[in-house]
């Protein structure tokens, strides 16, 4: 059996990422359930794990990755540090056509390398396999309490990028006091709005029906979590159907005005397409019925579905604030503002944690594939291009983005 050498890229983002796909015990266990692969990591003073701890765990550190055969890492890599003809993986950033990243991907091609992207690792029933969303779910619904805590000045929670990691985070929970009758509203589900329950499951909060949410009172704190049913109707009136508005959204339109309405805090984690009616528009934060004080826009689509979510917010500065009446941004402690929290890379807040967790995914869900016998092409279909310097064929759309002329 041939060795395979998997490499370990250093990150070149800036500002730096501290996530790794794999931690050094991790490293260790793939080569013991892999028995054909060897893991090399290369050396990087920026990680949550130091290159000592990979030594320790019998991890070789290396300078230059040339040698091994498929190179791993987890943002963009920079273009000056891809190496030809090996077989990469990262979040490129690519599929979607983002012009930021079309002199990358060009290069993937010139330099003839096989980049299979952990966006599109999806198994055969077309389910996405791999991902931080569990963890920007974790971390964003973790910001909302405490964003809703500096919103009333009733209590202070020490930022997770500040804590030791999730077991120090959810400490701080403890911290947290809710009046009665205290609402907030969940949208998404998926891995994002799963671990956003998480949270909630922590919290001395009683999950209720849409239907009592809107029309009771309680002397305990509640949320209740949406299903796009529940914040979507026919312009028509007629009854909802989800393959319907997945086919042709725009004959919906939103009903979540009557949450806005009743909740204090939401929790935004839903996947959205541009194709769809906003959630939250901007009428309904101007209304004089509007109760939100707080947004956590974990999903983050930036003038997308939520009015209020107008750019993205960064770790050291989570919040700022939304003028219902101006539509603009201002101080957040301004009276009548709504605090926004929109931070755009929530998992690395808890590095080692979220780190710990996607390389978990990637030993059960990706490698069997990557290392042996894979049946269901996943790899094949999460290729965007092969060694020879073309596209693949399941991302042949995106031949007019990569030969696109810029000035």
């Amino acid at each position: 059996m041939n060795q395979v050498k998997l490499g370990i890229i250093r990150e070149g983002k800036v500002p730096p990422d501290k996530r790794v796909p794999l931690t050094p015990k991790q490293c260790k266990l793939v080569e013991m359930k892999f028995p054909q692969v060897k893991v090399l990591v290369q050396e990087s003073d920026i990680r949550a794990f130091s290159d000592e701890e990979y030594i320790a765990e019998g991890v070789e550190v290396v300078k230059d990755l040339s040698d091994c055969d498929i190179i791993m890492g987890v943002k963009e890599v920079n273009i000056e540090d891809l190496i030809p003809g090996k077989k990469f993986l990262f979040f490129s950033h690519t599929i979607k056509k983002q012009p930021y990243n079309r002199k990358l991907l060009r290069a993937i091609l010139d330099k003839k390398i096989q980049l299979i992207d952990y966006e599109v690792l999806k198994s055969k029933d077309n389910k996405r396999i791999i991902g931080f969303g569990r963890y920007a779910g974790i971390v964003g619904a973790y910001n909302g309490i405490r964003a809703y805590g500096e919103k009333t000045n009733t209590f202070h929670l020490k930022p997770a990028n500040e804590c030791s990691g999730r077991k120090e985070m959810e400490a701080e929970l403890h911290k947290a006091v809710f009046p009665e009758n205290m609402k907030l509203v969940l949208t998404g589900f998926g891995r994002v709005g799963y671990g956003a329950r998480e949270i909630m499951d922590l919290l001395p909060f009683t999950e209720v029906s849409p239907e009592e949410f809107l029309s009771e009172k309680f002397d305990t704190p509640v949320f209740t979590h949406l299903e796009i049913e529940d914040y979507y109707k026919r312009k028509d009136g007629k009854p909802f159907s989800k393959q319907e508005f997945y086919a042709t959204p725009e004959i919906y339109e939103s009903s979540f005005g009557r949450y806005s309405q009743v909740a204090d805090v939401y929790v935004a984690c839903h996947f959205w397409s541009n194709k769809s009616p906003f959630i939250l528009t901007g009428d309904d934060l101007r209304s004089e019925k509007n109760k939100i004080q707080v947004i956590a826009d974990v999903s983050c689509d930036i003038q997308g579905p939520i009015a209020s979510t107008i750019r993205s917010s960064k770790i050291a500065d989570p919040f700022y604030g939304f003028d219902p009446e101006t539509g603009q941004e201002c101080d957040w402690k301004q009276a009548g503002s709504i605090l926004v929290m929109a931070v755009d890379n929530l998992p690395c807040e808890l590095p080692k944690d979220a780190s710990e967790d996607f390389g978990s995914e990637l030993i059960k869900s990706v490698f069997p594939h990557l290392f042996g016998e894979d049946p269901d092409n996943i790899i094949g279909r999460a290729s965007e291009t092969d060694l020879t310097g073309n596209l693949t064929s399941y991302f042949a759309y995106l031949n007019d983005y990569v030969n696109q002329v810029t000035a």
